[in-house]
């Protein structure tokens, strides 16, 4: 097939369209490279649907296209580089929105949590300004609420043979916090997928004790396609409601007919192609045009799962057969991928059973016991070439939430996998989901997810700043990074989850989970047409994949990862669970994403008092200088191992300084 490519230009990219263009933070200049701009827009693509390269995305098909036989969308765009081009480094790192939200710069540059959801782009410590890195960033979630804040897609509809939008089957979990009388039909606040009509008698609400218990069907009186006006349902098909309320901490699913059918898998190409314009255009309305050299991607929790999806699906080619990404720096996204390429998919999704936790998890072909299928995660990107070099980094939480040691354990959970050449996996141990923060707190405010203790303290951002630059060195210098460090069976740092909760038992007080309702992953039906993108709902479970997290030790922190100073030099345990609220209902469940910080005692007497068998804090160190040599002597050999900057020792050092100050006045 005869296609026309204009020199250095990606077809897909229609043009960008620049709202605005100003000084970055009012012109603030970053040492040598000076001062950033900030570029903001919209970028607007056309693709041939019939492209070898595209024809993996669901309904892309059978959406509208214009005389030229492409299907148009486009997304919001946002840039940051240096003005002077000459002093940028010739890298862009590409921040993979999560949910809308910008994160590279809030993680790399080690902003304070209240300035990190803000359209305003705080440069905290200026991390990556002051080395000359260029960030982009472009919307590809369908369902986001656009906003300054939030960066989102303009989705073509999947349309039938009669030219309106494809009505089918879809469904919708959520778990509510607090008694509520009508839930949203969407993932989060997200764009719902309404309901195609009110009545709908063989629409389905089921309600479990727990994600993976059985479930019971609510009878279809009860419930209706409304919201709660003072106690009186009003018909909207945006929501469901119920009488009685959804109960705190139950499990709801609803299954029902929609009228909307976005092409999701668009914001894969959208991501794609956005980069590749970057990188590879020399049109005159690339603002980054002859400046990039190498590109990194950069995704967090649903954006890595996003990226993990993105090379199982072979789409690190452009349409040109160009590279995308020549590494990718996968954050907290376990072993599982997402609903990101499927009919009436829904990108924030991440615990039911669905798409994203289908195998294959580990990078390598493995075969599953059970199924009898092999395959691995980069089995599409070797076949195409353009496999990038992977950095899959990991907290505690990930692996309590049931997953992620498939990525480097075989699926009869036996034996120990290793990463392949071109990728690195690392554990952070003894942490959470999000960097801990100060002050210590159980959740984020009324109706919000709260833990049963504080959150895991513990701010691992020096290691994600290190991980950056030793993966950029690799792809740049040819430079190893430092081996992969994980749980694992042969050496006992790895084991099941129930093992490690008899580990905890000895700190006295404690409330745990039932650790017959840890979560898990299972095989799991879609469907006859699961490999077309189309599932069928309810999916009856099958059996479940092995899980592992890691071993502790005598205080309760965790073996087979990396140690920041302060878990290392500990003032508490700290954990990748914490078990819900008594308040938000089932406290016998954990948060699938939050930690807890435990404090040791204080001093002897308070040790003697609680019966608690961890050493107090006045036990361990004679003082807080005395504390602070142990956390700098532990900080030089992180960096000496390159998991940690040499430049970064001196903040490992002040993080655990207001730690102690904190837990010393406040334990």
């Amino acid at each position: 097939m005869n296609r026309q490519y204009r020199k250095g230009w990606a077809m897909a990219v229609a043009r960008l369209e620049i709202a605005a263009r100003t000084p970055y933070q009012g012109g603030m200049t970053f040492g040598e490279v000076g001062a950033y701009e900030r570029i903001d827009g919209t970028i607007h693509f056309a693709v041939d649907p019939m492209h070898p390269a595209n024809v993996a995305i669901v309904d892309l098909d059978t959406a509208r296209r214009d005389a030229a036989g492409r299907v148009a969308f486009s997304a919001d765009f946002c840039l940051l580089q240096p003005i002077d081009p000459t002093r940028a480094n010739r890298r862009l790192l590409f921040d993979v929105v999560n949910r809308g939200s910008r994160r590279a710069v809030p993680r790399m540059n080690h902003v304070p949590p209240a300035l990190t959801q803000t359209p305003d782009i705080s440069p905290g410590d200026g991390f990556l300004f002051h080395r000359g890195w260029s960030i982009a960033h472009c919307g590809w979630q369908w369902d986001v609420v656009r906003s300054d804040a939030l960066l989102g897609l303009e989705a073509p509809e999947a349309l039938g043979s009669d030219g309106f939008p494809l009505a089918g089957m879809v469904r919708v979990w959520f778990q509510s916090d607090a008694l509520a009388r009508h839930k949203l039909l969407a993932d989060r606040l997200h764009q719902p997928y309404s309901a195609a009509d009110l009545d709908q008698p063989d629409a389905l609400l089921r309600v479990r004790d727990w994600p993976d218990g059985p479930p019971a069907v609510i009878p279809r009186d009860r419930w209706r396609f409304a919201r709660d006006e003072n106690g009186t349902p009003a018909p909207d098909d945006g929501y469901v409601w119920m009488a009685d309320g959804f109960t705190p901490g139950k499990v709801y699913e609803v299954i029902y007919r929609t009228r909307r059918a976005p092409v999701v898998g668009t914001g894969m190409l959208a991501v794609r192609d956005c980069v590749a314009f970057l990188r590879h255009s020399d049109a005159a309305d690339n603002p980054c045009a002859g400046r990039i050299d190498t590109t990194i991607g950069y995704g967090v929790s649903q954006s890595g799962r996003f990226l993990r999806h993105f090379v199982y699906t072979g789409l690190n080619l452009d349409e040109a057969g160009r590279p995308v990404f020549d590494g990718l720096l996968i954050h907290v996204a376990g072993a599982r991928r997402g609903e990101f390429n499927h009919r009436y998919a829904q990108p924030s999704d991440q615990h039911q059973p669905s798409f994203g936790h289908l195998p294959p998890f580990a990078d390598d072909p493995q075969t599953d016991p059970v199924t009898g299928q092999r395959a691995g995660l980069l089995d599409c990107q070797r076949a195409l070439g353009g496999v990038p070099k992977v950095f899959y980094t990991n907290t505690a939480a990930e692996y309590w939430r049931g997953d992620t040691s498939l990525m480097h354990t075989d699926m009869t959970g036996t034996r120990d996998v290793e990463p392949p050449a071109e990728s690195r996996v690392y554990l952070f141990a003894s942490t959470q989901h999000v960097a801990g923060s100060l002050p210590l707190v159980d959740g984020n405010g009324p109706g919000e997810p709260r833990g049963r203790y504080v959150a895991n303290a513990v701010d691992y951002a020096p290691l994600m700043r290190a991980a950056l630059v030793n993966l950029d060195r690799w792809i740049t210098e040819g430079t190893e990074p430092p081996a992969s460090v994980f749980p694992r069976l042969a050496d006992g740092t790895a084991i099941t989850g129930a093992a490690a909760m008899a580990a905890f038992r000895r700190i006295p007080g404690l409330d745990f989970p039932d650790p017959a309702r840890l979560p898990v992953i299972r095989r799991g039906d879609l469907g006859p047409d699961a490999a077309r993108g189309i599932g069928r709902y309810p999916t009856e479970p099958g059996e479940q994949y092995p899980n592992y997290v890691a071993a502790v030790d005598a205080d309760g922190n965790e073996l087979g990862g990396i140690r920041m100073p302060d878990v290392a030099v500990p003032l508490a345990t700290y954990t990748g669970w914490n078990p819900r609220h008594p308040e938000t209902g089932s406290a016998e469940q954990i948060l699938p994403m939050q930690g807890a910080t435990l404090p040791f005692p204080r001093t002897a007497d308070e040790r003697a008092r609680t019966g608690d068998p961890r050493p107090a804090i006045a036990e361990r160190y004679r003082d807080r200088s005395d504390y602070l040599d142990q956390v700098r002597r532990a900080a030089l050999a992180l960096a000496e191992q390159r998991y940690l900057l040499p430049e970064d020792v001196s903040l490992a050092v002040a993080i655990a300084a207001e730690r102690y100050d904190y837990l010393t006045s406040n334990g």
